[in-house]
């Protein structure tokens, strides 16, 4: 009898062995630090079932891209909210929208406008039960509830000078709940008239008395914090009008009370005598980016790796999209691109994503990379702002 209950109870044990090793524990960013690393569960995700993308794109070997959302209107940031829905602005629609995926199968179920009549809102983030978003002239604090996937207005923080020059404001929060926006300048070169142009502002979360944190940015387009050194690290796009190779764009780690050069400097503590000629501002108290881009690149969202879907010796590297410009004889950018991080230094880079432009015309661009951002299952998530789309990348099997 007793050799008869053995088999049994074997059976129980493994089954409920392989159930439980089956089992997945899916992490959240914390409210209190919603850019904090993010250690992803191995092998936790699915391939998306989402539609080829007909834009014949590249990747690197074992890695497959689908369509996570259609037909949308200008995306452009995003951000997760604490229940890993994924939210995304669409400043020329003035809204915002939310793409649920609740069965999990890698393709948004229905595109929901969760904030509508903003003034050109762009910068995303999440702290303590708030979302925050950076409108053109301002940025504005919502109550979020997540189960309802509802935003109700709770104030504005503080105004912002409007313009329609690199309009586009970029939002985050550090580790210690410090406020970051992004102000890009009202020209292409220029002496502006508000203080707040062309920086990176600072505040609390409720939006007291903020400051200039750092200058001389023509338009950092988009922020990232590092998740290992808590630094701010930015893209940044040079001046029009130098020619096809000048001024490269660059990659900047933002400190407190640094000028970065705008307008008088560039690249590397380089004066601009096409618009300083009688040299009146000295560059060499500027601070020089840590990696300078190809000109007319411009270069917008950033994200650190930290997925396990990437190889090990990537984590803590960057991806950055080139949106491509206009101002060159021959076009550049267009893709997304790996940079190689050791320290505060850039030791190298390669095409991650490309296949976005398939002519010599820029205007001829199927689509154009915006921002990334990376689930907690190591899923990345890719906005294009012209075709329309959100496309998740996976490592295959």
């Amino acid at each position: 009898m007793k050799k008869i209950w053995l088999i049994p109870i074997f059976f129980v044990l493994l089954l409920t062995g392989v159930f439980i090793s089956r089992k997945q524990t899916v992490k959240v960013p914390s409210l209190n630090n919603p850019q904090a690393s993010i250690k992803p569960s191995a092998n936790s995700y699915q391939i998306s079932s989402g539609s080829v993308p007909s834009i014949p794109f590249s990747l690197p070997s074992g890695y497959t891209i689908h369509i996570f959302a259609s037909n949308l209107t200008n995306p452009r940031d995003m951000i997760f909210t604490p229940n890993g829905t994924l939210l995304v602005s669409s400043p020329k629609e003035n809204e915002v929208y939310a793409l649920p995926d609740k069965n999990q199968d890698g393709v948004a179920d229905q595109n929901i406008v969760i904030i509508s009549g903003e003034n050109h809102p762009h910068g995303l983030a999440f702290y303590n039960t708030h979302l925050f978003v950076a409108d053109v002239d301002r940025v504005v604090r919502y109550t979020w509830n997540d189960s309802t996937l509802s935003a109700s207005k709770d104030k504005n923080l503080f105004s912002l000078p409007e313009n329609n020059d690199h309009n586009n404001r970029t939002i985050l929060f550090d580790k210690n709940g410090n406020l970051f926006v992004s102000v890009g300048s009202t020209c292409n070169v220029c002496h502006e008239s508000s203080p707040f142009s062309a920086t990176v502002l600072k505040s609390n979360e409720n939006g007291d008395s903020p400051t200039i944190f750092a200058t001389g940015l023509r338009n950092a387009a988009f922020l990232a914090l590092n998740p290992t050194t808590g630094e701010i690290w930015a893209t940044g796009m040079g001046r029009d009008y130098l020619g096809d190779n000048l001024p490269p764009d660059e990659i900047n780690i933002l400190m407190s009370n640094q000028n970065y050069g705008w307008p008088y400097c560039y690249g590397n503590r380089i004066h601009d005598n096409n618009f300083d000629p009688r040299n009146t501002h000295s560059c060499s108290s500027t601070t020089a980016p840590i990696y300078e881009i190809p000109a007319h690149s411009a270069p917008l969202g950033l994200t650190f790796i930290n997925s396990s879907q990437f190889p090990s010796d990537e984590q803590g590297d960057l991806l950055v999209a080139y949106h491509g410009d206009w101002n060159r004889s021959t076009p550049i950018g267009f893709k997304i691109v790996h940079l190689r991080v050791n320290g505060n230094n850039i030791s190298g880079s390669d095409d991650f994503l490309t296949g976005f432009l398939q002519s010599s015309n820029a205007s001829d661009a199927l689509g154009r990379p915006a921002d990334m951002i990376f689930d907690s299952k190591g899923n990345l998530y890719i906005s294009d702002d012209k075709a329309g789309n959100i496309y998740i990348v996976q490592k295959k099997g």
